[in-house]
């Protein structure tokens, strides 16, 4: 197999520069995903990019936008968070009504949002703790900000859109209450520490774009950081082969309860 220096040499940049490992992500689809990105902006190779992106921080902050996978959406695929909101979360509030929760890889906000709006319903948002986190400054000054065009709010039921939106101009700005529910933090989840003793951690549509070893990583990460019974829920592609070699349990499709 050829090794493909420039984008070797690129990674190590990177790494140093941003503290992002691009050679945990997988190859094809990232070279794929920066060459459309330097090639629209006028470069011929990954050396050149680097050089442009060390001079110009839109530049740069594209780059981190292209890295990171931003896409997302309130209540992104609607009937897993039904589960969450009708089994999973009654379960876990049988033992304990001051939830600490994690949204991993939280991108602008919608997630840990959603997660907000749905506890909304159930508890007292003051006695839950929701954390979000995103190796991205730019999405998180995004996702504090609250606003968001009509299309992220597809799949938002009625009663929630009315309750917790506001129309300004062609966006919606999420309420103050929901916003106030949510701590933002920077994080890079295959280089930082995670904290422990969470009842839910949310991490969706992420682990997709990383190779096996980082996924294991990973998983062995999360697994240590949910409380014993804790709940992991992922995103509809990522169900997790040998789930128990993490001491998780499916309880439910991308449900995994710390066993």
């Amino acid at each position: 197999m050829m090794v493909d220096k420039d984008y070797e040499q690129f990674i190590t940049k990177v790494k140093h520069k941003t503290g992002i490992d691009l050679s945990l992500y997988k190859e094809a689809q990232m070279k794929r995903r920066l060459i459309s990105l330097y090639e629209k902006r006028g470069f011929s190779s990954f050396s050149d990019f680097y050089n442009g992106l060390s001079k110009d921080n839109d530049l740069y902050y594209e780059l981190l936008d292209r890295i990171t996978i931003n896409v997302s959406e309130f209540y992104r695929n609607y009937k897993r968070w039904q589960v969450l909101e009708e089994k999973i979360l009654p379960s876990l509030l049988e033992n304990n009504n001051q939830l600490k929760i994690w949204s991993a890889a939280c991108s602008t906000g919608e997630e840990p949002y959603t997660i907000a709006m749905i506890l909304s319903k159930l508890v007292d948002l003051s006695k839950v703790k929701i954390i979000a986190t995103d190796i991205d400054e730019n999405v998180i000054a995004r996702a504090k900000q609250g606003i968001y065009p009509e299309r992220s709010l597809n799949e938002v039921p009625n009663d929630m859109k009315k309750k917790y939106f506001k129309q300004v101009g062609t966006n919606y700005q999420v309420s103050d209450q929901i916003i106030n529910a949510v701590q933002f933090k920077k994080q890079n989840l295959l280089a930082d520490p995670f904290e422990s003793q969470f009842d839910l951690i949310v991490c969706r549509n992420v682990l997709i774009y990383f190779t096996e070893e980082a996924k294991e990583i990973l998983y062995k990460k999360f697994s240590g950081a949910l409380k014993k019974q804790g709940i992991f829920f992922v995103g509809s592609t990522e169900q997790i082969f040998n789930a128990e070699r993490y001491q998780l349990t499916s309880v439910d499709t991308f449900f995994y309860q710390k066993s």
